[in-house]
């Protein structure tokens, strides 16, 4: 991999780095072009712009930017507004330590992101909603720049039956990978769970024993967990439990405390499919238990919706996960586990359909801010003078067989054989 973590942050590999600029051979070349050597050179894109989230304000904006870095490009790098204190840590850091000529950070809100992306770049990286998404292609659009668009989407999670040994820790990596990122604010946390109906109680239960020991069991005592980013992303998110038959169907929490931004962790059972909760990326504290005759029908539900990010499915059951690999589409599947899939690096991260595309981290990032260079280099000797005109039979039999590198009617053909064979047919 290109990259580790370390105790200061993210550092880059130069050996590694080395061997990712270095040009790399292709196989052999067919042999109607001997002799001849091919290549693949990895070369900048040019100028990249990098638009970073809010609920991971770090590593989402630098994780992209050492990947445009090591692949040679000059990077300006806009940080979120709703994230202004690491906004700040950045744009004062940044500049103490690499050139200012090679990365730049930029400060400010809408006005700023709409006046970057009024200029001319050679590639866009966005991390964030789906709705901005479609705003960042549009103006890319106008001077044809690539695009990397991260996004998000209703990632869900499948749990399978499992024992009592296995059912408890799928419990609390299902609780962590909700609630524990930043309340649910995350593009890659679980959005909902899809259960058999048989086991939904004890999941239920399971849910609120977990969520009791690591966030606590009432509003006055929450603890670990983080507030909503903004007002406007508060009102959004408790909004959605504004419809009655979402309310109905509440089994745990439903609190909030307006003046802190703070929801409590919610837990609903069967909310209406039609449902903002449902059709929407829930991006908070709320989680939505889905209960099915036989779990499945988790793939049906899964493909009649936009392709997620993630797919989580706990099971054991060998012959399931087969089917929900070759059946399913998503940016990546998580068998037993949930949102781990972000830090390892010898993994691409990337959505697929509404849920993005492009794909980052290791060598993949690399990948994603370099054009690969086509290179091939032939000598000046044996050339082949039917592919010039003036055109007749023998040279247009000389291109078609050599367009299929047919080498045995070529042979034939020089050797005047294989006029011999077609008229004896």
């Amino acid at each position: 991999m290109i990259f580790c973590k370390t105790k200061g942050g993210w550092t880059i590999h130069l050996d590694f780095l080395q061997l990712l600029t270095t040009p790399f051979k292709q196989g052999q070349m067919p042999l109607l072009f001997f002799p001849a050597r091919a290549e693949v050179l990895p070369e900048p894109l040019g100028l990249v712009l990098v638009l970073a989230s809010w609920n991971f304000p770090i590593s989402l904006a630098l994780d992209p930017v050492i990947g445009a870095i090591s692949a040679g490009n000059t990077v300006v790098l806009k940080p979120s507004e709703l994230s202004p204190a690491s906004s700040s840590f950045l744009a004062n850091t940044i500049p103490r330590y690499l050139d200012s000529a090679a990365l730049k950070v930029i400060e400010g809100g809408h006005d700023a992101a709409e006046q970057l992306l009024q200029q001319k770049w050679d590639k866009i990286f966005f991390t964030g909603s789906s709705r901005v998404g479609r705003i960042i292609m549009a103006a890319a659009a106008n001077h044809l720049t690539p695009v990397t668009l991260e996004l998000g989407g209703k990632c869900p999670t499948i749990l399978d039956s499992l024992s009592i040994s296995d059912l408890e820790v799928a419990i609390k990596r299902i609780v962590g990978g909700k609630w524990g990122l930043c309340s649910g604010q995350a593009c890659i946390g679980i959005d909902y769970v899809l259960v058999e109906e048989k086991f939904a109680s004890i999941l239920v239960e399971l849910l609120k024993k977990c969520i009791k020991a690591f966030f606590g069991d009432s509003m006055p005592n929450l603890k670990n967990l983080c507030r909503i980013v903004s007002k406007s992303h508060f009102d959004r998110v408790s909004n959605l439990l504004g419809d009655p038959r979402v309310a109905a169907s509440i089994v745990h929490g439903g609190s909030w405390d307006e003046q802190n931004l703070m929801i409590e962790p919610t837990i609903l059972l069967d909310p209406p499919l039609d449902a903002d909760i449902m059709s929407e990326e829930i991006f908070g504290p709320l989680l939505p238990i889905i209960t099915l005759n036989k779990i499945e029908e988790s793939i049906e539900f899964i493909n009649l919706r936009p392709k997620p990010l993630a797919i989580y499915a706990f099971t054991k059951n060998e012959r399931f996960k087969k089917k929900l690999l070759s059946e399913t589409s998503s940016g990546s599947i998580t068998f037993n586990d949930a949102v781990v899939q972000f830090v390892a690096d010898s993994l691409p991260f990337g959505g697929v359909g509404q849920s993005g595309f492009g794909r980052y981290h290791g060598k993949y990032s690399f990948d994603t801010f370099s054009h690969e260079k086509a290179v091939l280099q032939r000598s000046f000797y044996l050339e082949l003078e039917p592919r010039y005109p003036p055109w007749n039979d023998f040279k247009l039999d000389f291109i078609k067989l050599a367009y299929k590198f047919d080498y045995l009617g070529l042979l034939l053909l020089l050797s005047g054989l294989r006029r011999i064979f077609k008229r004896s047919n």
